[in-house]
């Protein structure tokens, strides 16, 4: 039988709501920021044949409290408060988006926590465009931001997240059980359009200048269907990782653990296995 175990850690003026599941060395999924834990149903079970695997969601989604405005919180601490309450002393972190950033910060915080690295779709703190990649945004969505801005503005936050799955975060379409279960996902956290995240620490310096200090085997994930500029951010880390490997799984957006699984698990699943 798979062992499992849940709980909330209060921590810094949060509730962060987390589980685990199964035995092994330590696997922790980072969700990316549109949505919440679930990302990772089809990751959670066939992960803990395997690994004990523990996610939670991020202050501010899913069962999680919600941030105060102006009060200071970190992902990256909040990150350490969830492994420390669950008995994960050192982890493989596998990050989505959001969830990639966060891990790669959490790296050069806590180096000796972290025993590999997984990175789809990551955000990178610090990263920056270069002048044709604005140019292309401007062009291509400018229009689209100012009408999710009009949108947010008229509290039609179903309408803004509308537009942001199909012109940015879902663009090969909901209409498919994976697209389908992306976009209930992302509506169950229509909070995170309006919710005050001004009390988040940034990493300083930020981790794009300091990619070199990473000695974790890391794998990088991109998605051929994501917004330009994160084709890029996945080169840079791939590049500015010491050892870092790029794993191209074609016809995929943004949530790609729920977009692709089958690809998805068995690229990560090979590269744990290899290096745990």
């Amino acid at each position: 039988m798979t062992r499992m175990a849940s709980g909330v850690v209060e921590f810094d003026g949060g509730a962060l709501a987390w589980e685990s599941a199964g035995e092994g060395p330590d696997v922790v999924f980072l969700h990316p920021g549109l949505w919440d834990g679930r990302v990772w149903d089809e990751q959670f079970g066939v992960f803990s044949r395997t690994y004990r695997v523990l996610r939670f969601d991020f202050r501010g989604y899913g069962r999680s409290s919600r941030p105060e405005p102006g009060r200071p919180y970190s992902h990256i601490e909040d990150l350490a408060a969830v492994m420390d309450a669950a008995g994960a002393e050192r982890a493989a972190l596998i990050g989505n988006s959001m969830g990639g950033k966060v891990a790669v910060d959490f790296t050069l915080t806590h180096p000796g926590r972290v025993s590999a690295l997984v990175l789809a779709t990551p955000a990178l703190s610090g990263f920056e465009g270069t002048r044709d990649e604005e140019a292309a945004w401007e062009a291509a969505f400018a229009d689209v931001e100012r009408q999710i801005d009009e949108a947010v503005t008229a509290a039609d936050l179903e309408g803004a997240q509308d537009l942001r799955l199909r012109w940015l975060w879902a663009p090969l379409g909901t209409d498919d059980p994976a697209g389908s279960r992306i976009r209930r996902i992302a509506f169950e956290n229509l909070q995170e359009l309006t919710m005050d995240e001004s009390g988040e620490i940034s990493m300083d310096p930020p981790a794009a200048e300091r990619l070199g200090e990473i000695d974790a085997p890391t794998l990088v994930l991109p998605a051929d269907h994501d917004p330009p500029w994160h084709e890029r951010m996945c080169e840079v880390l791939a590049e500015g990782i010491p050892g870092a490997r790029l794993v191209r799984i074609p016809e995929t957006d943004h949530v790609i653990p729920l977009r692709r699984p089958q690809e998805f698990n068995h690229s990560v699943v090979a590269f744990l296995d290899e290096v745990l």
